[in-house]
């Protein structure tokens, strides 16, 4: 009876053991199932296309991954108006928390990138970054104007402060104040600095991560992503839905890098690279048609103009600059092929220059004025070269048609005085000559007239 009592004690330790160990294994598991994630997307360089694309696919990317989070870390100098108001309209009617971190210590989120802080839901900032310099920029001139408070009494610097800038023209009034009011629209939805925020529009004024946090720019200073979630665990933020509080405390952190195509899409919509593509294009068509056949440029040009032209279509094309750029090789194709010993040449040079700085209207995507003046330089270089070509072409002896007849040696057929025969080329010609010509005299051709030619002893 003790054995028997004995066997079943050994058995009631096993059954607990299994009990035990599944209990766990089950725990784990909900706990596994319970903890989300917090997509991090690496946001660098100008504000464009590009970037916009990246952005819009990680928010798809979070969503259909059921994240907790979305994080981006910044570092930018600014960049397209259009590509900024699209992202943070994306980010406004969200269901995911987009959390804008600058990072690392040095970067900036300067222009663009400090609307962006203000459309987050959470913006954040590493130590030794800074923000700011929000004033739209026009090109082909500086900031739009702005008000000086240092100007004038200090009611008149009060008033100042309550009504629009007078300076300027229309436009760039109309810009201000447009900007103005979507800044401060963004810092009121999410509790922000918002007096600060029309300062950095209408003064161009910088904080560093400190003191943003120290005047409510920001909600957070972090040292790195495992800070910035501990930090903004419990956080109450303004959703779309309403009020939403954050639990960021066990999330897992998953990186969505940049892919080939974003990189693609960068270098295509990269103002320089779609600037030269639309050269090369051009150039390429105009080799195939003046030599048909040829097959190679004519496919290089296709596909490097059909590039250059999906580029333009989503950047700030100034279309006067791309009427000029086109001008302008226009009239350097037409020095080519209707020499005008310049006058045409030289205006396309012009034309081709000023339409080359005019064509991107954004103040961090504007074509290099180095590339602009090496491409002129090689264009003023190749017509240069086609009109000495041409030159030394008229210079050279005709080799087909009846003036190359002129100064060629024919041998006459029989004696004769004014007029005879000779042999020219083969053929036999009716000659006039005014001197005494004996068979087998070799004579030079000075002149044709019909079928008959003038010719002279040698």
């Amino acid at each position: 009876m003790k054995a028997l009592s004995h066997k079943y004690h050994w058995l009631w330790i096993f059954i607990a053991g299994v009990f035990m160990a599944s209990l766990s294994f089950t725990w784990q598991a909900l706990a596994q199932s319970g903890t989300g994630n917090a997509v991090v997307l690496n946001v660098e360089g100008a504000i464009g296309p590009a970037t916009k694309d990246y952005f819009e696919r990680g928010m798809r990317h979070a969503r259909d991954q059921g994240s907790e989070l979305m994080v981006v870390e910044l570092n930018t100098p600014g960049g397209l108006v259009d590509t900024t108001r699209d992202m943070i309209q994306t980010m406004l009617n969200a269901d995911i928390p987009v959390v804008m971190y600058v990072s690392p210590s040095g970067a900036r989120a300067a222009s663009a990138g400090t609307y962006l802080l203000y459309g987050s839901h959470v913006a954040a900032m590493a130590p030794a970054t800074h923000l700011g310099s929000a004033t739209p920029i026009q090109m082909g001139g500086g900031g739009l104007v702005s008000r000086d408070a240092d100007e004038g009494t200090a009611e008149e610097s009060e008033e100042a402060t309550d009504r629009p800038s007078r300076e300027g023209s229309a436009m760039e009034r109309k810009v201000m104040e447009d900007a103005v009011s979507f800044i401060r629209g963004l810092a009121e939805r999410h509790g922000r600095n918002a007096d600060w925020a029309e300062e950095a529009v209408r003064d161009a004024v910088n904080l560093t991560a400190s003191r943003a946090l120290e005047q409510n720019v920001i909600n957070v200073v972090a040292r790195d992503l495992d800070d910035l979630l501990a930090q903004i665990d419990g956080m109450t933020v303004v959703m779309e839905r309403g009020e939403y509080t954050l639990a960021t405390s066990n999330l897992t952190i998953e990186r969505f890098d940049p892919d080939w195509r974003t990189q693609l899409l960068s270098l295509i919509t990269n103002p320089n690279i779609a600037y030269f593509l639309m050269i090369i294009g051009f150039y390429g068509i105009i080799f195939e048609l003046s030599s048909p056949g040829s097959l190679f440029p004519g496919t290089i040009g296709v596909i490097c103009l059909l590039l250059a032209l999906f580029a333009f279509q989503v950047l700030p094309i100034n279309y006067a600059g791309l009427a000029l750029v086109l001008v302008g090789i226009a009239l350097m194709v037409g020095e080519a092929l209707l020499p005008s010993f310049g006058v045409l040449g030289g205006g396309g040079v012009v034309a081709f220059v000023l339409g080359s700085v005019m064509l991107m209207d954004a103040e961090h995507l504007a074509i290099s004025l180095p590339l602009i003046g090496g491409v002129a330089l090689v264009s003023g270089c190749l017509m240069v070269w086609t009109m000495t070509r041409f030159a030394a072409l008229r210079r050279r002896p005709v080799h087909s048609g009846a003036e190359q007849l002129i100064g060629a040696d024919a041998i006459a057929l029989e004696d004769f005085h004014t007029q005879g025969h000779v042999r020219l080329h083969g053929e036999r010609w009716n000659a006039v000559c005014d001197v005494p010509v004996k068979q087998g005299d070799t004579l030079k051709v000075v002149r044709l007239d019909g079928l008959t030619v003038h010719v002279l002893p040698d």
